[in-house]
C-alpha cells in the first residue's frame, strides 16, 4: 500500500531529515516509529501525508508516485489519509464539534451531514456529551481524542498520529493508544510515531527506528 524506494529528503538550509530509506507498509497494517527528536519521524509521515515532496527517490501509495502528482490530485488523496499533528491544530474558537465538523465541511459536506459524522466519531473517541464545550477546557488527554476524532471523521483508509503520546501521562497516553487500536481492528492503517518504545512493545506490532535520518541497525 505505502512504499519507500530509497527517499531522502533535505530542508532548505541544506538539514537533511531522510538519508536513503527504503521500506513497505501493507494495507490494514499498524506500524510504529521510533526515534528521538530530529530523528526524521515527522519528516517520514509528512511525506507519506503528500505534505512535503522527497528530495530525491519514490514514495509510493497504492502504485503511485506522490512526488509526481499535482497538488490537485494530492488534495483528493489527502481525503483518503486522517491526521493527528503533534501540535493538535484545534481551533480554539471554535467549539468541540465544530473543531471535528471542519474537514467534512472542507470537502463539500452539508451542515447536516457533517454534523451527523461528527457526533458519531465524537461518541466513538470518548468525548459524548463534550460537543458544546470550548476545547481550552478540556484536559490534554480529551485534546488528543479531539483530534483524532476530526482525523477519522471521513473514514480515511490510513491513519497517521504524529507522537499522540507526547506531553501525556502514562495512564492517558495508554488510553489514546488503545484508541488506536480500535481503528486499526477495524481496518485501517494505522501508522504512529513516538520516542518512548515502552507504549509501543506491548502491542506486538512492527517498529520502525530511526536515528539520524537512518533505519538504526
Amino acid at each position: 500500500m505505502i512504499r519507500f524506494e530509497s527517499v531522502s529528503k533535505t530542508y532548505d538550509g541544506g538539514f537533511q531529515a531522510l538519508k536513503n530509506i527504503s521500506f513497505n507498509i501493507s494495507k490494514g497494517e499498524m506500524i510504529f516509529v521510533a526515534g528521538h527528536s530530529g530523528a526524521g519521524k515527522s519528516t517520514m509521515l509528512r511525506l507519506i501525508a503528500g505534505i512535503t515532496r522527497p528530495t530525491s527517490g519514490k514514495v509510493l501509495m497504492n502504485k503511485h508516485d506522490l512526488g509526481s502528482l499535482s497538488d490537485n490530485q494530492l488534495c483528493y488523496l489527502r481525503q483518503h489519509i486522517g491526521i493527528v499533528f503533534q501540535d493538535h491544530k484545534i481551533l480554539f474558537d471554535r467549539n468541540v464539534l465544530q473543531n471535528v465538523m471542519l474537514p467534512l465541511r472542507i470537502i463539500g459536506f452539508t451542515n447536516k451531514e457533517a454534523e451527523k459524522r461528527a457526533r458519531i466519531a465524537i461518541e466513538k473517541v470518548g468525548l459524548k456529551g463534550r460537543e458544546k464545550d470550548d476545547p481550552n477546557g478540556l484536559s490534554g488527554g480529551e485534546q488528543q481524542r479531539l483530534c483524532i476524532a476530526r482525523a477519522v471523521v471521513h473514514h480515511p483508509s490510513i491513519l497517521i498520529a504524529d507522537e499522540p503520546s507526547a506531553n501525556l501521562d502514562r495512564a492517558y497516553a495508554l488510553d489514546i493508544m488503545e484508541l488506536f487500536k480500535t481503528f486499526h481492528e477495524a481496518g485501517t492503517t494505522v501508522i504512529i510515531s513516538a520516542h518512548d518504545e515502552t507504549l509501543m512493545q506491548d502491542y506486538g506490532h512492527r517498529i520502525l527506528r530511526l536515528q539520524g535520518g537512518r533505519f538504526a541497525s
